[in-house]
């Protein structure tokens, strides 16, 4: 059976005896008993299989994985039969986790080592981009028995010629942190990497992925395991998500949220923060951006309740000095709180932890397993989080989240397939190992799970953009990569400087920076913003920018053009970029939950017991029950997992306003709120302004204009929403950026020539000028094709968004059209989503007031 789920683990004697004595020695004088991962692994790798083991940070992962690799090398040193070369590879996301296993694993060496006499010494060492060149040459000297790795450098690796050598008989790879790697183009990067090593032993390795929570398992295990003549490789699943257990509480810092304003509604958030702070030895806790982060660790700071030095923030922006700090006085017990966006979620070990809050919505039942589970560190704790909700979708999101968790409920990962950016990168890099036989390639990168399904046409037309087979581009210096015979079906390295070009141009993670923004008239620039913000900017969005509302005009390289609006309503808000968008799962789950409560108010029943199965204070059931009630009594229907609402209405302003309740999170809505605006655009000849979140999306014609929904849904379910989605993404800022990304990963776009960096803004503009001439070579030239893969398969979702349309055109999804003079409730976050802006906060607050000021006049 390739893939099999193991149910029974063995007992402790049983999985101890497959260790080495000295091992076992050891590990019954450190260890009261074997963690429940360790009751099933131990066994399953003396057998030589690969496995899969998800569970909880603190259940001993890391020595599930290596207590047998560690055993098998004490064994073969005992007998003079351990050799210089690499046995073990561990693979991890982040260099701070080499670190930390390079340090969990020396100390049972260095102990065991030191009770045993005439013992060859096993070597442990890090191979990362921060090695020293003379550390690399003591490497290829004296290899490590075991080597710590990230992905990008193992696919480095693999192109050493000497140090290759020493992995050719490599029998164990362990791949840490799976969910943070299979999520992301780095994953479909590492799944190549292990085909190609795998090319390249002389014997079939294990292969051991650990992660903390991984849905639909089956999957991930193909990931890790890859195929072999088109099946899955065999693999062993160890699931311990759930032995551990969880305290859990969801708080809302007022009796009334509707009628606190914004700067009280703060106050109180962080009175019930620092009174948690108080009452725990060490506290994590989570905001969703880094400038939240930064502005709960100055207050709490300011506060005068704690010492400033026991306060610390840990974010992606600081220097990795600063992080090592943090990390460092958090496992010794010197800090009383730590503040993190996400750069603390994974496994890196801090020490113990009491209580882990998160400040509003993590957006996914995943990651809020995972943020919590960082609390109660040693086997027998308990998981301890509060979530503190904002507002009152976020009261609902979070409830449901939290009973999900307390359900077993995971979020499903999405694993990036068929990238033709990684693949090229790959190709290169295996044209200066040796000359391929074409079919031998695509067999090998066919061997990984992201590649399993790609079409050999694709595959060939990819080796002829790397061959250099279009003369267009070699007018703008972009030459051949390999060299490539279609005739003979080979294909091989070209030219010198293509090995140079690999080793500084390789990776998937793209160059970022600031993009400078400038009034158009009078010139002069006003501020800066994310590039990431940028790419998601329409022309005519409206934004804020240190206090002042812009209109999005155009953009050059990476410079962007704005006029002022003053009194216009923004519709994106400044931290969009930086917002993390819910779950499709939990977007479903909350629908259902919305969908009991309808049927309860529908036959005028309680909602009191359906609302108390949330893990919530009174507070936030209070809040959340008066929610429902208003927008039921105000608008008769609550949308749900099987019924859009689509609400005509008007704004504040008074303008013509269509709200659709789709409660899909943010990334199908990006789909459906563009195919939705394209259609009435052209349907009505309007302009048509768009706002998404994760609840739904509005359309705000630019002139008066009474659209037939019937229609309009007719229409959506009819057309092909994937090229219609093509033609709209094309001339915009998110096509042009992540162009340029695919480009760089595909080695069309240098970002280093011959040790020289290429600034982000050069890159840029080279990649508006090859965008155009790839188009004129061919609609469907690799990279451009690559580009809308990753929009819409990556970005947004629009597989996902294809099933809400195929469900509305055969019923299994209906919809209804509502008419309201003030905004329905559900509705008020959209409407007021724009203002969202931290200089904007209060007003967002009086606004939100005064919709529902109105609606209460309303339903007198």
């Amino acid at each position: 059976m390739p893939i099999e789920f193991i149910e029974k683990p063995w007992s402790e004697e049983e999985s101890l005896a497959c260790l080495d004595e000295d091992i076992r020695r050891w590990f019954r004088n450190k260890f009261k008993t074997l963690t429940p991962p360790q009751r099933y692994s131990f066994k399953l790798l003396s057998e030589g299989r690969n496995v899969i083991i998800t569970a909880p940070t603190g259940s001993g992962k890391t020595f599930s994985a290596f207590m047998v690799i560690l055993s098998e090398l004490f064994k073969l040193s005992k007998t003079k039969n351990l050799e210089n070369k690499v046995y073990c590879v561990y693979i991890s996301p982040l260099r701070a986790l080499d670190n930390d296993i390079y340090k969990n694993l020396m100390i049972p060496l260095s102990e065991i080592s030191r009770e045993m006499e005439d013992l060859g010494e096993i070597r442990i060492a890090i191979r990362t981009g921060d090695i020293k060149p003379y550390e690399k040459q003591k490497q290829l000297r004296k290899p490590p028995h075991i080597l710590i790795t990230t992905p990008e450098s193992l696919a480095i690796i693999l192109n050493s010629r000497k140090f290759i050598e020493k992995l050719k008989d490599v029998r164990w790879v362990v791949i840490d942190e799976i969910h943070e790697l299979a999520s992301s183009k780095r994953g479909v990067h590492l799944s190549l990497t292990l085909e190609r090593l795998q090319e390249m032993c002389r014997e079939r390795f294990v292969r051991i992925g650990l992660g903390a929570t991984l849905h639909p398992i089956e999957e991930i295990a193909k990931f890790v395991v890859g195929y072999e003549n088109g099946k899955p490789r065999d693999c062993a699943i160890v699931d311990v998500t759930w032995f551990k257990p969880f305290d859990l509480k969801l708080i809302c810092p007022t009796d009334d949220i509707i009628y606190t304003d914004a700067e009280t509604l703060n106050q109180l958030m962080y009175k019930e923060l620092e009174e948690i702070i108080e009452k725990h030895h060490t506290t994590l806790i989570f905001t969703n951006t880094r400038s939240g982060t930064e502005r709960v660790v100055h207050h709490l700071k300011k506060s005068g309740r704690f010492d400033e030095d026991s306060i610390a923030a840990h974010h992606g922006s600081l220097s990795r000095d600063i992080r090592w700090d943090v990390e460092n006085k958090l496992k010794e017990g010197k800090l009383k709180a730590v503040v993190s966006s996400t750069s603390l979620e994974l496994g890196i070990d801090i020490g113990h932890i009491d209580v882990v809050v998160q400040i509003g919505s993590p957006k996914s039942v995943s990651r809020c397993v995972q943020r919590i589970g960082r609390s109660g560190h040693s086997l027998e704790d308990t998981a301890k989080g509060i979530l503190i909700g904002m507002d009152r979708d976020d009261l609902i999101e979070c409830g449901v989240m939290l009973k999900s968790v307390m359900e077993k409920r995971l979020d499903e990962i999405n694993i990036p397939k068929n990238c033709i950016d990684v693949l090229s990168q790959h190709l290169v890099g295996m044209a200066l190992n040796k000359k391929w036989r074409v079919e031998e390639a695509f067999n090998l990168i066919r061997r990984s799970y992201c590649y399993k399904d790609f079409p050999y046409e694709r595959f060939v037309s990819v080796l002829h953009y790397l061959a250099g087979h279009y003369a267009d581009l070699e007018h703008q210096s972009v030459y051949g990569k390999i060299w490539f015979d279609e005739k003979e079906g080979v294909f091989g390295r070209r030219g010198k400087y293509t090995k140079v070009i690999y080793y500084l141009n390789t990776g998937t993670i793209p160059d970022e920076v600031k993009v400078d923004v400038y009034k158009i008239n009078p010139k002069r620039y006003v501020g800066d913003i994310e590039e990431e913000f940028l790419e998601r900017l329409r022309k005519g969005d409206i934004f804020v920018l240190g206090g002042k509302t812009y209109e999005f005009r155009y953009a050059r390289g990476m410079r962007c053009y704005v006029e002022e609006r003053e009194e216009e309503t923004p519709t994106i808000p400044a931290w969009f970029s930086e917002l993390l968008p819910l779950s499709y799962d939990l977007a479903i789950e909350i629908g259902k939950f919305r969908r009991r409560v309808e049927e309860r108010l529908e036959r005028g029943e309680s909602i009191d017991d359906i609302v108390s199965e949330l893990p919530a204070d009174h507070r936030a059931k209070k809040a959340i029950k008066e929610y429902f009630i208003a927008q039921y009594r105000y608008a008769g229907i609550i949308p749900t997992d099987r019924k859009i609402v689509i609400e005509k209405t008007r704004d504040l302003k008074g303008r013509r306003v269509i709200i659709f309740h789709a409660l899909f999170g943010r990334r199908v809505n990006d789909a459906l709120s563009r195919l939705f605006a394209i259609i009435a655009g052209k349907k009505y000849k309007v302009d048509v302004r768009i706002t998404v979140n994760d609840n739904g999306f509005s359309l705000m014609p630019s002139k008066e204009k009474d659209m037939d929904i019937d229609k309009l849904i007719h229409e959506a379910t009819e057309v092909n929403v994937r090229n219609i989605l093509k033609e709209n993404i094309r001339k915009t800022e998110l096509m042009k950026r992540r162009f340029r990304h695919c480009a760089a990963r595909s080695f069309l776009i240098l970002k280093n020539y011959k040790g020289h960096k290429i600034s982000v803004r050069k890159q840029q503009i080279n990649a508006e000028k090859l965008i155009r001439i790839c188009e004129s070579i061919d609609p469907e030239f690799p990279i451009i094709e690559e580009t809308y893969r990753e929009i819409l398969e990556d970005l947004m979702d629009i597989r996902k968004a294809e099933t809400v349309l195929k469900n509305l055109k055969d019923g299994k999804l209906s919809y209804e059209v509502i008419e309201t003079s003030v905004p329905s409730p559900f509705a008020h976050n959209l409407i007021v989503l724009g203002e969202a802006d931290i200089v904007l906060m209060k007003d967002r607050r009086e606004r939100l007031m005064e919709l529902h000021e109105r609606i209460m006049k309303e339903m007198v």
